[in-house]
């Protein structure tokens, strides 16, 4: 494509697509709440709401590449987009939990298309190596720019309109991404056709879900339930199996030869741990703003500002720092950071009010942005161009499967101590969830419920933050011992923004 404007058109419409996929795994933090009524929701539905969409964005992610790469990358991305535009009207209009997270499925199958094929066709619309460095970072940052707004505008739509809002703001931006596709970009594939591995696809979606599911069931059921015990051994077997499998494949869904590098082995671990602290964050943050402290839908997105605030600064400390004391340093005061903020969160109570709340979330950004854009310049620095592409989708799909996870643990973490706090009041639908709880409390104008539904939510929140805080103290240690640089120097270091993506 020769036309300079067509082509900025073309990667425009791309990054209003991409933007959604940041704003829908953050979107649904501040709707909890009010799904958890409107739909009946216990704690378990909650998880699913939030896991089903990442699930499918982690298993789908590496087999959408390899179709392609197959049949042609524009005809892909054109359809993921029609289907993501598709699932949103379904979440929209879904009348029970089974439904929204049926769609939410769909959602993220269509969302773990768009964001490796969206990304496979600049080459080809920008064969210019400057232009096309200009054109990568305008996309990664599209997809980053969807976590601060997407709590701001979801807690905006819900104060005026009704749930389903929060998603159908996806579908105009699916159409006029999908028209941009359609009439601006030139359909790719790959030169060498090569094989699908269809049993590696199927192995490690089915691992997945086997995991999750017995973690959500855990929470639900106690961890004394047998069957969720079941699930997350045949999950962890199956997930066994696959990497057999692709160590004997002829062309594996996965290269494991890139976990020989060990810069990119240690980097994309410290990029898992961080990703499943993050989504343990979201996940409770706004429940405890909402049904502890009593802030409104829009009031509950704002006040996750801070942790925006917190990764800006701490990015720009890194690009200073970075030069001066070191990679391994900098992830290592990273993690420390987190773990801080991790503590901080854990000693809050019903009546700590939002400064110090804020100060916790604060530290959990600044650590954020010191461990994200030196994890990621870590993890690609070793790798050699011919392997940077499979590299990149491998650790984006690691680090959804560890968002995956972390909301299924830190979830059931939570549910579990938060039964255990409610002593005469477990049963249901008070033990359901603080939502739930603290709704019947107000409907009931019974303060002595209130309180003791909030505070088995504090002691549940802070069992959870205890846990989050020990992996990143472990992963200090890791980063201290075991970080080394990459052997090719960088010539710069990632942008936060290019590292924020955690949906």
């Amino acid at each position: 494509m020769q036309d300079p404007a067509r082509r900025w058109l073309a990667l425009g419409a791309l990054a209003v697509s991409m933007l959604t996929i940041g704003l829908d795994v953050t979107v649904l933090t501040v709707a909890l709440p009010t799904l958890a009524v409107d739909l009946n929701a216990d704690t378990s539905a909650l998880q699913w709401f939030s896991s089903a969409y990442t699930l499918a964005l982690a298993a789908f992610m590496l087999p959408a590449g390899a179709l392609g790469d197959r049949y042609g990358r524009k005809k892909m991305l054109l359809a993921a987009l029609l289907l993501f535009g598709a699932a949103s009207v379904a979440c929209a209009f879904a009348v029970n939990s089974g439904q929204l997270i049926a769609a939410r499925t769909v959602l993220g199958v269509a969302a773990a298309a768009m964001m490796p094929l969206s990304m496979s066709v600049l080459p080809t619309l920008f064969p210019d190596p400057s232009e096309r460095q200009r054109a990568l970072t305008i996309w990664i940052t599209s997809t980053a720019i969807g976590l601060p707004l997407g709590p701001i505008l979801g807690g905006w739509l819900l104060q005026h309109f009704w749930w389903g809002s929060v998603f159908l703001v996806n579908v105009p931006m699916a159409v006029i991404g999908a028209t941009a596709v359609a009439l601006l970009v030139p359909e790719s594939r790959a030169l060498e056709i090569t094989r699908i591995d269809m049993p590696g696809a199927v192995l490690s979606a089915l691992g997945m879900l086997g995991l999750t599911y017995g973690f959500i069931r855990c929470g639900q059921e106690g961890w004394g339930d047998a069957p969720a015990w079941a699930s997350v051994a045949a999950g962890a077997a199956l997930l066994g199996l696959f990497l057999l499998w692709q160590r004997r494949a002829t062309q594996p869904l996965v290269d494991m030869a890139l976990f020989g590098s060990p810069g990119f082995r240690w980097g994309t671990i410290y990029l898992v741990l961080v990703n499943f602290a993050l989504f343990g964050m979201f996940f409770t943050m706004p429940q405890y703003f909402q049904s502890v402290l009593g802030a409104d839908t829009l009031g509950s997105g704002l006040r996750l500002l801070p942790l925006i605030g917190g990764l800006v600064v701490g990015s720009r400390l890194v690009d200073k720092l970075l030069p001066k004391i070191g990679v391994r340093a900098v992830l290592t005061a990273g993690f420390l950071v987190l773990a801080g903020g991790l503590v901080a969160a854990a000693l809050l109570t019903a009546d700590s009010g939002y400064g110090f709340a804020a100060f916790a979330i604060t530290l959990l950004g600044v650590g954020m942005g010191f461990v994200m854009p030196a994890a990621m310049g870590l993890a690609t620095g070793d790798l050699t161009a011919e392997r940077a592409g499979s590299g990149s989708a491998l650790l984006q799909a690691l680090r959804q499967a560890a968002g995956t996870i972390g909301v299924a643990v830190l979830g059931t973490v939570l549910s579990t101590q938060y039964r255990a706090g409610l002593g005469e009041y477990d049963r249901e639908p008070i033990s359901d969830g603080v939502n739930a709880g603290a709704g019947i409390a107000r409907r009931t104008g019974d303060p002595g419920l209130l309180a003791h539904v909030q505070s088995a939510f504090m002691d549940g929140m802070s069992a959870m933050m205890w846990v989050c805080a020990a992996i990143c103290l472990v992963a200090a240690a890791l980063a201290a011992v075991f970080t080394r640089a990459p052997a090719r120097p960088r010539d710069s270091l990632p942008d936060a923004a290019q590292s924020v993506h955690a949906g």
